[in-house]
């Protein structure tokens, strides 16, 4: 049903149940599971930080490594990138580059006694902002 499926990631352990599931939907198709990773850049011209920057990334990727390790052991294929910018733009625009047609996000609970809190999150923004269907878990 669906053959690329991009999960975004910060490095936490959280993310976990998002990546579990992105393999298992793709894991009968044959298709393939992104996990991303952006690293949020400051409002400093990008070649002052770039040495910090480099090393950000390069522990990024070994992270990303680490969290396909259950795909990997599923035997699904994967892939993973690390993209610079805003969180939510970068994430939006590479699925579209990209041409996932799921995104998968680890997302938390809203209060509801006050949900309008829940509304400025990186979940809630990529899910409106994406044009492909998007699957928040909580």
């Amino acid at each position: 049903m669906f053959q690329r499926i991009l999960v975004p990631v910060d490095l936490t352990d959280r993310n976990a149940p998002a990546i579990e599931i992105a393999g298992r939907l793709v894991a009968d198709d044959g298709g393939t599971v992104v996990l991303l990773h952006i690293i949020e850049t400051l409002d400093i011209p990008f070649e002052e930080l770039e040495d910090f920057y480099h090393r950000l990334e390069a522990k990024a990727m070994a992270v990303l490594g680490e969290s396909a390790a259950p795909l990997r052991d599923a035997g699904v294929a994967f892939d993973h990138h690390v993209r610079y910018g805003d969180r939510a733009e970068e994430i939006v625009a590479f699925a579209r580059e990209d041409g996932s047609d799921l995104l998968v996000l680890t997302s938390h609970r809203i209060d509801l006694e006050s949900p309008g809190s829940g509304w400025t999150t990186l979940s809630y923004k990529v899910a409106i902002l994406a044009q492909c269907p998007v699957l928040l878990i909580k």
